[in-house]
């Protein structure tokens, strides 16, 4: 129960319903004129307030209900009155929750109190208390000069990615008092680590707080809980620290989710490759070629690949720019990070100074090894993200009712089967379908299009739309189909590609909460297609 405010002048009627009040389990405050009622919000703590019009005059019931308003227009008012319909004709009226003719019944007035208390508490829940942990601070000490990665445990209370208004909060981390980086914060708490770069050794203070102009005005900022560790790891000494693009500012579109770091080895020697996942794309690969080439609507970009001498210096870099063309690094570092911006809407980056952009990120980046799987696996070990994409599909008005054409786009992600697999083509493409026990027919991930069908070597993935509600269970075989890449207008022989499918990896559909459910035991493969020709497997 929330407390009551009870304000009423007479002080046998005060004490009659101070005394219902607390019967039914309310706390109750009490005051006999405007301005003790006020002194009590003012205090803090009141879930709602209970007044008399007459306190003694009209005007003096109408003068605190205009005051409570300017004070906190969210505490709930419920006024009684002997002329309840006069009220009703006055502009304060607007400013109170609920009217109640004197006399009133107990039952009718603990019903209301009930309603609006129980209303104003989960506001509380939502807000107050959030508002009281958007500032924390975390102090913690290095034992020797390190690169430094915070893994901070914290939640957006009431943010909604989906809803305008309520989709996240950006929280501002400063390290012994400099603003250092910024994090984008989605409802539910999870770990979120950055890097803080090199920290010499002693104490250190890490502040956090909510960015009152970036942060959505209907979520909160909690931080629960912050651990810090030193780095000796390369792929952490060289990550790059990411500026938000600069038309994605304000607009809770495209943001870095996560970044993972490969090694590799090519002819110049040993490399550390960065990518980052962001939230989705505003330009380049449309929604539904995004699930029918990739298996998902998040935008996964190389952005910076760095060469290292024995001593750990960089010796060679490469950065992904505009139409995906491969140039040298150039730009300012931080120690020994790199400052790169997206420039473009599919997240092309280019160097760029430290102040160029209001939001800096440096998500530390984990080390994967894609040997066995596509990339996308690094979203499998991170499920919110398939949540985070879903709902900014939903907010952009990128959604579609299943079963039907609207475009470039999808239908609910939940209504894809994903399916990864190992291919090798030459001058051909390869789409993946499945066929349905329910409906007798089959299912392609390419839409009949197409441009849609995969031409890409190694592993890869790709959707297949199906009907709603349709479980793994329902499915029956599990198929691949290669189709030439000649022009057969001008090159009239055209089955002269093939396509090969060495392996399945993970056959999966998407939970109610978005996260990847079991998988399918993967089906023997090791097929080899000709252009035009088609193979399947049955699914157990």
């Amino acid at each position: 129960m929330a407390t009551v405010l009870l304000v009423e002048d007479n002080p046998d009627q005060r004490v009659l319903r101070r005394l219902i009040l607390e019967r039914a389990g309310h706390t109750v405050l009490d005051a006999a004129n405007a301005p003790d009622a006020l002194a009590s919000v003012r205090a803090g703590g009141v879930g709602c307030v209970l007044m008399d019009l007459g306190l003694p005059r009209a005007e003096d019931g109408l003068g605190l209900i205009t005051e409570l308003g300017a004070l906190d227009s969210g505490l709930p008012v419920v006024v009684l009155s002997g002329c309840a319909h006069e009220l009703a004709a006055l502009r304060e009226s607007g400013a109170v929750a609920a009217t109640l003719s004197k006399p009133v019944r107990t039952e009718r007035l603990l019903r209301t109190l009930e309603r609006l208390t129980a209303t104003f508490l989960l506001f509380l829940t939502c807000f107050v208390t959030t508002l009281s942990a958007q500032t924390r601070e975390f102090a913690f000490q290095v034992r020797q000069r390190a690169e430094i990665v915070a893994d901070l445990v914290l939640d957006a209370p009431n943010a909604d990615w989906s809803k305008p208004g309520r989709e996240a909060s950006l929280a501002t981390l400063s390290v012994d008092g400099k603003t250092q980086q910024n994090l984008m914060v989605f409802n539910g708490a999870r770990t979120y680590s950055v890097f803080l770069g090199a920290l010499d050794a002693g104490p250190h203070t890490l502040k956090l707080e909510r960015h009152a102009t970036y942060s959505a005005a209907g979520a909160g900022l909690r931080a629960v809980d912050a651990k810090f560790r030193e780095s000796t790891d390369d792929f952490i000494a060289h990550a790059p620290i990411v500026l938000a693009r600069a038309n994605t500012l304000g607009q809770f579109t495209d943001v870095p989710l996560l970044a993972y770091c490969t090694r590799g080895k090519d002819a110049a020697g040993a490399f550390l490759e960065y990518t980052v996942i962001f939230s989705n794309e505003d330009g380049g690969t449309s929604t539904r070629d995004l699930m029918a080439r990739w298996g998902r609507t998040t935008d996964i970009e190389y952005i910076y690949r760095v060469w290292l001498n024995t001593a750990g210096t960089p010796v060679q870099t490469l950065i992904q720019t505009k139409d995906h063309v491969d140039i040298p690094y150039t730009g300012t570092r931080e120690g020994s990070h790199p400052v790169l911006m997206p420039i473009t809407d599919n997240n092309m980056v280019a160097p760029a100074p430290l102040s160029g952009s209001p939001i800096r990120y440096q998500l530390a980046p984990v080390l994967a090894e894609l040997s066995g799987g596509s990339r996308e696996m690094v979203m499998d070990r991170s499920p919110y993200t398939y949540r985070i994409a879903a709902e900014e599909l939903e907010r952009e008005g990128k959604l579609r009712p299943a079963g039907t054409f609207d475009g470039e786009k999808i239908s609910d992600p939940r209504n894809y089967l994903v399916v990864e697999f190992q291919t090798e083509s030459k001058a051909a493409a390869v789409q993946i379908l499945v066929r349905s026990r329910a409906a007798q027919r089959w299912y392609g991930s390419a839409n009949g299009l197409a441009k849609s069908h995969i031409e890409r070597n190694g592993w890869a993935r790709t959707a297949i739309e199906l009907p709603p509600g349709t479980k793994l269970a329902d499915l029956t075989e599990l198929g691949a189909q290669c189709l030439s890449l000649r022009d057969v207008s001008r090159q009239p022989t055209p089955k002269n590609g093939t396509c090969s499918v060495g392996a399945f990896g993970r056959i999966f559909l998407l939970g109610p909460d978005y996260s990847p459910l079991p998988a399918l035991a993967p089906p023997a493969a090791g097929w080899r297609l000709r252009a035009g020709e088609m193979m399947s497997v049955p699914l157990r």
